[in-house]
């Protein structure tokens, strides 16, 4: 029996950062087809933040319920054109440089590779001194020279773009976007 035939769509893995998490809840909702991969921590951190997550019409909500990430499958099965995760903790991008892939957003990282499915992260610890926003306001931080080595390193790879900034992030959705106008069109 055949399958209907799948327009692919975004895949948004957010992970357990605060850093810019409201401004992505943003840019995904400027997204008209989207699966959000939500792992433990960032439903955490959406309780921090008070922040909803209110989904664009035909948005579909993956949690990490399951030991196995059984999502993951979709990847395999043309659904997603593009991974987005945004924003990635250190602990995130060290598992992903290393392929560990023990979590929902790993996992979706590590699947969108073997499938050649182009990667946008927004890695969080990418310079020597940043702000962010926690929970109680804005607060300096000073990422390790380890976190810099493996965002530096997760940008080697291939199919994958590391935004280093909002602006950065915003940009590349956009050249996806126009990349992807032109395959659709």
């Amino acid at each position: 029996m055949a399958r209907a035939t799948i327009t692919p769509r975004w895949a948004w893995a957010l992970t357990g950062s605060g850093h810019f998490f409201t401004e992505s809840l943003a840019l995904i909702r400027e997204l008209d087809a989207v699966d959000l991969f939500v792992s433990k921590a960032a439903a955490e951190v959406v309780r921090m933040y008070r922040d909803q997550l209110i989904l664009p019409k035909g948005s579909r909500l993956f949690r990490d319920t399951t030991a196995s990430a059984a999502p993951v499958g979709r990847f395999y099965e043309g659904f997603y054109h593009t991974l987005v995760l945004a924003p990635a903790t250190s602990n995130t991008v060290a598992k992903c440089v290393v392929g560990i892939a023990d979590t929902l957003a790993t996992n979706v990282f590590c699947q969108a590779g073997k499938c050649r499915i182009p990667t946008i992260v927004f890695a969080c610890d990418n310079a020597p001194e940043l702000e962010t926003r926690a929970p109680g306001g804005m607060v300096k931080v000073y990422p390790r020279r380890i976190d810099l080595d493996n965002t530096a390193r997760l940008a080697s790879f291939e199919a994958t773009e590391v935004a280093l900034s909002l602006a950065d992030l915003e940009a590349a959705i956009a050249r996806r976007k126009r990349e992807r106008g032109a395959a659709d069109g």
